[in-house]
């Protein structure tokens, strides 16, 4: 009977590490975000799009801000890469 006992926390102690393992193995989070987050971020990005076209037609940006604002968006960075060496401060 004792055996029988043995067995069975042996067996749930081995369990209990091979999902630990398993765990810490696979990343966190899925490489496919959920839908309901993809739909945010793709409604996010619709937005921002819209928002810059309606700048450029009103003239409020040239064509060279208008086309690095759009393969930022396309590349899904909704808001324009700065320039980061000339924002920090020494």
């Amino acid at each position: 009977m004792s055996a029988l006992i043995a067995a069975l926390i042996g067996t749930l102690i081995l369990a209990a590490v091979s999902y630990d393992i398993v765990r810490l193995i696979t990343p966190n989070e899925p490489r496919c975000p959920p839908l309901a987050r993809l739909r945010g971020r793709r409604a996010a990005l619709e937005g921002a799009e819209q928002w810059c076209v309606g700048l450029r037609l009103h003239g409020r940006i040239d064509a060279d801000t208008y086309q690095r604002r759009m393969s930022g968006l396309a590349r899904g960075r909704r808001r324009p890469a700065t320039n980061r060496a000339a924002s920090r401060r020494t």
